[in-house]
């Protein structure tokens, strides 16, 4: 199932006030608890690429994974940090981006989704480019 993405950068999402439902991380936590992958630039993308997502299959238990559409034909596999329940339904999501310039792995950037007990911020885990192989079966 695809879903049509609508990008906005946090605080708008949140109409200026960014409320949090979801559990994060301290800022001494983030670095050895999330996974990194190397910064190349075939491998990173700025937030303005991003044209869609959709749900995709946990491959651990405990967190949930969605793909995101860079550009035609560039698909990146998102795997949060933990549960992340309303991603599986949400027509929306934003990126809360952490500095300016590209996202490269899950330390750049926290999703944010809308629920019915408000906005969840979710940590990212791990972000990685899917090969053509891969990206056909999404």
């Amino acid at each position: 199932m695809r879903t049509r993405l609508t990008l906005m950068t946090a605080a708008a999402f949140a109409g200026g006030a960014l409320l949090s439902a979801c559990t994060t991380l301290g800022a001494s936590d983030t670095g050895a608890a999330m996974a990194s992958t190397a910064k190349s630039p075939g491998t990173c993308f700025f937030p303005s690429q991003v044209n869609g997502f959709q749900r995709a299959r946990p491959t651990e238990q405990g967190s949930e994974n969605i793909v995101v559409t860079i550009g035609a034909n560039r698909k990146y596999l998102f795997q949060t940090l933990g549960p992340c329940p309303d991603i599986n339904w949400s027509e929306t999501i934003a990126f809360d981006q952490f500095g300016p310039g590209q996202i490269c792995d899950g330390r750049d950037v926290t999703l944010v989704v809308p629920s019915t007990i408000g906005l969840q911020r979710c940590a990212v885990r791990m972000i990685r480019q899917l090969s053509p192989e891969e990206a056909k079966t999404y």
